[in-house]
């Protein structure tokens, strides 16, 4: 497949090295040189300078081979001219990422196929967050039968130490599954020997109803927080408490601008919010905050999101989580207190990974800080897996079937399990390893 892809920022740069890595077809056309020169002694895939709404710019990308144009740029009006060029120049799908809610049912009637929000995508994940404690993942597979946990592993768990092999002997009725394990910035696909060690950061798949065991096991919550407090006042900020009151959640958000309090007080009736400074510690505690509220940094500064978050747990709170730019960071702090990073940014690449998995996979997920992706397929007639257990078809260890659906009913694969047409099968692989998850659809 041969994607274009318009804009090079964090979005656009990230779809590149995924779509790169699974040896997709990637141009990406950037307006800036130097943000161009940058991106492409990274990545490996031709990059274009120049401007990403002109028809003749994506046409020097390649648009009559071109299956996909993704365009992502800084700039709505951008983004929305590069989709209708390319429909003009015969590329048949397009997706746009529109920030203004009121552009949003214009570009869908110019045919966009996708038009994403990223603070509305990194919304709905962090209303996902607060309803579990000390979660920073939680995704819903299978219709919600199969959810995928990621969590830290902190010093004092009773699984530091052991391979998972003699976990799952010590768990009766076991049905739940450790997919992959990212440790010091790697990510490895989990298997028997694998041993667990304090700051991993664990993906795991569970049946919806058997989520307990392995949440005693990490240390963690099922309970949804009572209170949530939003630190900051930024667009994300406004959406995710708009989100959250609509929902039920008891919200109070806090920001030291005057004015921004003002306009979000009118704005926001169902939330609480107190102008002073986020990161002052006396604050919090004339807030009251405690072990069943959740705190949400969600300035527009990575500095002052950690921050905010060290401070909400030393004073106490359930669960802490930050908003970040910089993805390099969830690498470096995982493990740190800060119980899960957001990124309005990976949330809507999310969204388009999904959109292009599309037909071969019913969902997709990457999880922030590893290279691996999760996808939830159905087998056809013609799948390699067709009628194959797990142990007899030897997976390789860049790939790992989690959760299986079938007629109706899900759960976590054992060795013996034999694939039958039909089944959702979901299966983490990492980059090297996508391109044969994606086969055994057939």
């Amino acid at each position: 497949m041969q994607i274009v892809i318009v804009g090079a920022g964090a979005v656009g740069s990230y779809l590149a090295e995924r779509f790169s890595l699974e040896g997709q077809d990637v141009v990406v056309i950037e307006s800036d040189p130097a943000r161009a020169a940058q991106v492409q002694a990274a990545l490996d895939c031709l990059v274009i300078t120049g401007n990403g709404a002109s028809a003749a710019t994506i046409e020097q990308a390649g648009s009559g081979a071109t299956d996909l144009l993704v365009a992502v740029s800084s700039s709505d009006a951008v983004n929305v001219l590069a989709c209708n060029s390319a429909t003009k120049l015969g590329i048949p799908h397009t997706v746009a990422r529109v920030e203004d809610p009121g552009l949003k049912p214009e570009v869908e009637a110019l045919g966009v196929d996708l038009v994403i929000d990223p603070d509305e995508a990194a919304a709905r994940d962090l209303l996902r967050l607060v309803g579990t404690g000390h979660v920073a993942e939680l995704v819903e597979f299978a219709d919600g039968q199969l959810v995928l946990v990621g969590a830290y592993v902190d010093a004092d768990s009773p699984i530091v130490g052991v391979t998972l092999a003699e976990l799952r002997q010590g768990v009766e009725g076991w049905n739940w599954l450790v997919l992959a394990i990212v440790r010091g910035g790697e990510t490895s696909i989990a298997r028997g020997d694998s041993t667990l060690q304090p700051g991993d950061h664990v993906i795991l798949m569970a049946t919806a109803e058997s989520t307990r065991e392995p949440f005693r096991l990490l240390g963690l919550s099922d309970r949804p927080a009572d209170k949530v407090v939003i630190l900051g006042a930024t667009r994300l900020a406004q959406v995710t408490a708009a989100l959250l009151a609509r929902h039920g959640h008891r919200t109070t958000l806090v920001d030291e601008d005057q004015d921004r309090c003002v306009l979000l007080a009118e704005s926001l009736p169902d939330t609480v919010v107190v102008c002073a400074d986020p990161a002052d510690p006396r604050v919090l505690e004339e807030i009251g905050i405690d072990d069943r509220d959740a705190v949400l940094a969600l300035t527009g500064w990575d500095d002052r999101n950690v921050l905010g978050c060290l401070v909400a747990r030393a004073l106490g709170a359930g669960e802490v989580i930050a908003r970040f730019t910089n993805i390099d960071l969830v690498g470096v702090l995982g493990g740190s207190g800060i119980d899960a990073m957001i990124s309005p940014r990976l949330s809507a690449a999310n969204e388009i990974l999904r959109f292009v998995r599309r037909g071969v996979v019913y969902s997709a997920v990457t999880i922030p800080g590893s290279d691996a992706e999760v996808l939830e397929l159905a087998v056809g007639p013609e799948s390699p897996a067709l009628g194959r257990t797990l142990a007899e078809m030897s997976l390789p260890k860049s790939v790992v079937i989690g959760g299986v659906e079938r007629d109706g009913e899900s759960f976590v694969p054992r060795g013996a399990t034999r694939i039958e047409e039909g089944d959702r099968l979901i299966v983490a692989a990492l980059p090297e390893g996508i391109r044969l998850a994606e086969e055994l659809s057939g």
